[in-house]
């Protein structure tokens, strides 16, 4: 059974051991709400854990695992109930190469987590919000899932991706839910810094920008239906 909630609401983010995921826990936590997420680093989810505490709850799970993830989904929703906020933020990005000299393997792993592992989050969470009749599911994409730049082809195909599924998604929901891609703008993380290099120093960091990311996250519902986004 869900375990009662007076105040705060229920926030899931995958990716949550490093980078924004991290960012974002820390803040959502900080502001009194109720942090579940995933990872597949375990070590760093152990420090995490011990952060923020045991009311909190981080696990190991591969986004790109289908039953992993139905397994995941179903304790948290047994435990906490439905999420009110669904954050899809776990993604890689591929090494810099032209396209034609990236392996079918490093292709593939992009697709698989930054595509097919938010299709299984989604599957396995959204009849729970469906059933509840609210929550938020954000989907981050990317300044390149609105444009491109040469060397990042397989990622950038797959935050356009995220753009065309979450728009499809939005015109499936039941009344009372939101899908929305969300661009989180340019931040010094370590996928930036794969393709920026130094350069990266000159753009806020995963902290600074959740300051002000999480209060616009917060924000949004069922009025924000269908609406691709950007963190300003």
């Amino acid at each position: 059974m869900a375990a009662d909630r007076q105040e705060g609401r229920v926030i899931v983010v995958t990716g949550v051991s490093r980078g924004l995921g991290r960012a974002m826990a820390r803040e959502f936590a900080g502001q009194g709400h109720l942090v579940v997420g995933c990872s597949r680093n375990e070590k760093k989810l152990l420090t995490l854990r011990k952060e923020l505490g045991s009311s909190h709850s981080f696990e190991p799970v591969d986004v790109r695992d289908d039953n992993a993830v139905a397994e995941w989904a179903k304790n948290v929703v047994n435990e906490y109930g439905a999420p009110d906020l669904l954050l899809n933020n776990a993604a890689v990005i591929n090494p810099n190469r032209f396209l034609w000299d990236i392996s079918e393997e490093e292709f593939g792993n992009v697709i698989d987590i930054n595509i097919k592992g938010v299709a299984n989050v989604i599957r396995h969470y959204l009849k729970a919000m469906a059933r509840k009749g609210s929550g938020v599911i954000v989907n981050f994409s990317s300044g390149w899932g609105r444009s491109t730049s040469p060397e990042v082809a397989p990622y950038c195909a797959t935050k356009w991706a995220i753009e065309g599924m979450t728009q499809s998604l939005a015109q499936e929901l039941p009344e009372g839910l939101a899908a929305v891609p969300l661009n989180p703008g340019v931040i010094n993380t370590d996928m930036l810094r794969s393709c920026f290099g130094p350069s990266a120093a000159d753009f806020p960091s995963a902290e600074q920008w959740a300051k002000t990311a999480v209060p616009f996250l917060l924000e949004l519902g069922a009025k924000n239906n269908g609406q691709s986004l950007t963190v300003c």
